[in-house]
């Protein structure tokens, strides 16, 4: 049976819960509707963050990226939406959601948010921050 999207996030354990690691990924295919105009709109989402006790399974994100396909949303409002998920599905230590939309209309925009659990102090060799350097050569 094919794939569906999905809002569902699944998890599974944090293999390494009394180590702080970063995990990175990119999400070069994300797609929303322009709310005023019915449009897509075309993102890519970065996403770093430090598990606590669960860490995001990989096909369930892509299932919930690719149920906003459909869906009008504002940039601001889709990126914190998205982050607010995320936090709630993995309570990480930190997490970053960066969305780099491509150009409409002549202007790029990037929507970066955020959140630090309450008390938790990055360890060696974990930078939070700032955000790491766009991976894509627009301008």
């Amino acid at each position: 049976m094919p794939a569906k999207p999905s809002r569902k996030l699944e998890t599974f354990s944090n293999p390494q819960p009394a180590r702080d690691y970063r995990i990175h990924m990119e999400i070069p295919e994300f797609t929303c509707l322009c709310p005023r105009t019915g449009q897509p709109d075309f993102a890519t989402l970065v996403l770093d963050y430090v598990p606590d006790r669960r860490c995001v399974e990989l096909k369930s994100l892509k299932l919930y990226v690719w149920s906003y396909r459909n869906e009008g949303a504002f940039h601001e409002a889709v990126t914190n939406r998205i982050l607010d998920d995320l936090i709630r599905a993995t309570r990480p230590r930190f997490m970053r959601l960066t969305a780099r939309f491509y150009v409409r209309g002549g202007i790029f925009t990037t929507v970066t948010a955020e959140h630090v659990k309450t008390g938790w102090k990055a360890g060696p060799g974990i930078d939070h921050a700032a955000p790491p350097a766009a991976s894509s050569t627009r301008g």
